[in-house]
């Protein structure tokens, strides 16, 4: 049964005794601040929505649901700002922490910490959920969440995927037209060669 959750704090906090034998479904907005997402992370200029299903057993909390939006990246050819459609699937679980494990460093950067999977049999990596943990009467989405959406980036974020980049002598946006440095295109190595060759020949004749 669904819950629509005004308050992000309800969204990404939620209470575990809320979690019933039916589970619980939740949907609202975040937005970057609530996420603790800072601009070196993901420029975010409008809520993300969220819809999360979460579900118990065992003492094992499992999350899924979907994460969209609209996220402002950088091109890597012509370096200008561009919006990118954000949307992507969540499957995680959460385990109880064990009370001796408060080692765990607060606010890691997910960009250096790889995803720990839930080692569950003899199922293959694709098939598992990403493994988090849980204290208290709360589980805590915002870690979580904010995770996926970096990790979400690309590798190499082009506005479009023909971007002509930049000039390398004049530094000019190539996808607004040619700039003069492309009017008088350099001589080919098969010219210069073939010129090299006639003066040679000519001073042996001589």
């Amino acid at each position: 049964m669904g819950m629509l959750v005004g308050d992000a704090m309800d969204l990404l906090t939620p209470k575990i005794t809320d979690i019933g034998a039916a589970g619980l479904s939740l949907s609202g907005e975040v937005t970057a601040e609530e996420l603790g997402l800072n601009e070196a992370d993901a420029i975010i200029r409008a809520p993300l929505a969220v819809t999360m299903d979460l579900a118990k057993a065992d003492g094992l909390i499992t999350v899924t649901g979907v994460v969209e939006g609209t996220i402002v990246r950088q091109c890597v050819r012509c370096l200008k700002e561009y919006e990118d459609p954000l949307a992507f699937s969540i499957r995680a679980a959460y385990a109880p922490e064990a009370k001796s494990a408060e080692r765990r460093p607060k606010r890691a950067d997910p960009r250096k910490t790889r995803l720990v999977k839930v080692e569950v049999g003899e199922e293959s990596e694709e098939d598992l959920d990403d493994q988090y943990h849980y204290q208290g009467d709360h589980v805590e989405l915002a870690p979580m969440v904010r995770e996926h959406v970096i990790l979400a980036a690309p590798m190499h974020p082009l506005c479009k995927e023909d971007c002509a980049g930049l000039c390398a002598s004049c530094g000019k946006d190539l996808n607004e037209g040619l700039c003069p440095c492309a009017v008088e295109p350099p001589a080919t190595t098969f010219r210069v060669v073939r010129s090299t060759k006639h003066q040679t020949g000519g001073h042996e004749a001589s």
